[in-house]
């Protein structure tokens, strides 16, 4: 694994030109109001006010773990004037503790939040040893988040952790969403964390505005446990007329499984993609059950992870974040999740389902 010693650190203040490059394409498109789409890459889905990016371990790029949708997320650290709070299961990725040194560095307000098991990791190491106030949740408990919450105006999370494992080895998403009601909601979220030490079941539900209209779509988020999120999720499935597809790390939700296969029951097309090693392992996982019942259900083909938390309603309605259809995500872990209504977002999400049922193992 290459690093970067610490000294060099100190030396990364200037800007690359393709790094400019980058920030100035992220810059405009989170200050752009025009909702109409654009495709920029294979891997990339980049409408005015949302960004969403997805690994891609085939791609030869990915050996150099480098140009991964870890780089955008980067640089608009570095566009940051104000401030970044991060809640971050995991972070080894040198290119995400570079951007939040030279915040730092600034003078810009930057925070961590991380589950405890995590917190020896080297790059969040290098974060404390320079000064950047990092928290764990010390608890037996998940700090499962994966969000990043920029200048209290926009916002980076899906089922991404910031590693590589995530951003070049495993099927992963990272969605950015610039809308400052969103960021208030996350924002409070994490200060229960970082500031009042506040974990799992002792977090109160009360996020701010949880229903959202950001330029005429439809956004809800919600933070688990406090939120009920598993009852919102079979809601979400019920409400479903169409299709339901899926792509899920871990699913042992009996609940979920009995609204999905009512909905197939009563002529809706479901499929889904589950992770292989996850539904192997897993005590109570719902793949042999639905795959018994005659669903179009499919073991993932990455030799790594197909690490996606993805639910994909009638081709219009995606839901997307850290949240696992598990018990733990229910009821003990740190969790969040964003429902957004918008037609070409979920088309992106789509495509990028079809490209792993391509994949999948026969």
């Amino acid at each position: 694994m290459q690093r970067r010693a610490p000294h060099e650190l100190k030396n990364r203040l200037a800007f690359s030109i393709t790094g400019l490059i980058l920030a100035s394409l992220c810059l405009c498109a989170c200050n752009a109001v025009d909702p109409a789409a654009s495709v920029a890459s294979p891997t990339a889905f980049q409408p005015g006010w949302y960004q969403v990016y997805f690994s891609d371990p085939a791609s030869p790029s990915a050996e150099t773990k480098r140009g991964g949708p870890d780089q955008y997320l980067a640089e608009s650290i570095r566009q940051a004037r104000l401030s970044v709070d991060v809640a971050a299961y995991d972070l080894d990725l040198w290119s995400i503790r570079d951007a939040l040194f030279e915040a730092y560095q600034r003078g810009l307000a930057v925070r961590m939040v991380t589950d405890s098991d995590n917190l020896d990791e080297d790059e969040i190491r290098d974060l404390r040893a320079a000064g950047v106030s990092v928290r764990g949740d010390r608890r037996e408990g998940l700090m499962h988040n994966k969000f990043v919450i920029v200048d209290g105006a926009t916002v980076w999370t899906g089922s991404m952790n910031l590693t590589i494992n995530s951003a070049y080895r495993n099927d992963d998403n990272l969605i950015m969403l610039h809308s400052s009601a969103l960021a208030g909601n996350y924002t409070a979220e994490f200060n229960e964390m970082f500031d009042e030490d506040r974990f799992g079941p002792g977090s109160p539900a009360n996020t701010p505005d949880p229903r959202l209209e950001i330029y005429g779509s439809q956004v809800e988020v919600y933070f688990s446990p406090e939120d009920g999120v598993e009852t919102e999720i079979i809601s979400l499935i019920y409400s479903a007329r169409r299709s339901i597809r899926f792509m899920l790390y871990s699913f042992t939700s009996d609940p979920i499984a009995d609204a999905i296969l009512a909905q197939s029951k009563a002529g809706l097309e479901v499929s889904g993609i589950f992770e292989a090693e996850q539904a192997d392992s897993n005590q109570g996982t719902e793949y042999d059950r639905l795959r018994k019942a005659g669903l179009d259900v499919w073991l993932d083909g990455n030799p790594r992870n197909m690490h996606h938390k993805v639910l994909i309603i009638d081709e219009r309605i995606v839901l997307t974040g850290s949240y696992n259809f598990t018990n733990n995500a229910r009821t003990l872990n740190d969790e969040n999740l964003l429902v957004i209504e918008q037609p070409e977002l979920a088309a992106a999400y789509t495509r990028e389902f079809e490209r792993l049922h391509a994949r999948r193992q026969r």
